[in-house]
């Protein structure tokens, strides 16, 4: 059997953004023995150059909606594999998505990095596949995060909101807020301290109640698993998901 430490190599990470996910995130890479090469953060915002990011591997990023598409963008210029997390710009996505294929970038996004919320995601799709023809159950979405967390909805429960969307044709969008209209899926958001992230999909009926939950403990599923995305880009060239990176 081989050993997989065997085949660890470790990376000069670019740490874009200074958060509590920077701050997670370098914790843990420099305990499994990563090097930060620079971090980025307001302050020095001036500093994230081709140059400096041609000195390393990948790029990490979790910053703001306002800042995530320019940080994309310079990683992508600098030919340096780029994983962001930032979450709330998603609507310059298709722009996001044809710059990297047209400069032959490498991007890897996801709106949660957590092993568990990917195989969440997972369930969600399979059970919304299931409830649609159920029409005595109505079907809910729910999280809850830090006060200090910048969006809302969460991109993790965009996602979900979405998954469920696809399963079922007469719901036409999301909405952040609860709402009784049959067309309309409800997302309701409460901001919380000290909750790093609970999630929540529920369907209830007169009858009974079905739900399905991820509630995380801490910050550190979600820097393990942005720091195992990393390990998978580098050396790729393309736009990728934890999908890819899971095998799911």
């Amino acid at each position: 059997m081989s050993n997989s430490n065997a085949t660890f190599q470790p990376l000069k990470i670019a740490l874009i953004g200074y958060g509590k996910m920077g701050k997670a995130i370098e914790q843990i890479a420099l305990a499994q023995g990563h090097t930060i090469a620079f971090i980025i953060d307001a302050d020095n915002s001036h500093e994230l150059t081709a140059a400096n990011l041609q000195q390393c591997d990948v790029a990490i990023e979790f910053t703001s909606p306002h800042t995530a598409v320019q940080n994309i963008f310079s990683c992508v210029d600098a030919s340096t594999p780029i994983v962001s997390g930032s979450t709330g710009w998603l609507e310059h996505w298709e722009k996001v998505k044809q710059y990297c294929l047209d400069k032959n970038g490498s991007l890897l996004y996801a709106s949660n990095f957590s092993i568990g919320v990917n195989i969440f995601f997972e369930l969600n799709k399979k059970l919304a596949a299931l409830m649609h023809t159920h029409p005595s159950y109505q079907v809910t979405v729910e999280e809850i995060h830090h006060t200090a967390k910048k969006d809302a909805p969460s991109g993790t429960a965009i996602t979900l909101a979405e998954q469920i969307l696809a399963a079922y044709p007469d719901k036409k969008n999301w909405v952040n807020e609860l709402t009784t209209s049959s067309s309309e899926l409800s997302i309701i958001s409460k901001r919380i301290d000290p909750a790093p992230g609970t999630h929540v999909v529920k369907y209830q009926s007169s009858i009974d109640d079905i739900a399905i939950i991820h509630t995380a403990h801490s910050r550190e599923g979600f820097a393990s698993g942005a720091l195992l995305a990393a390990r998978f880009l580098v050396g790729k060239k393309g736009i990728f998901g934890m999908k890819e990176v899971l095998g799911l």
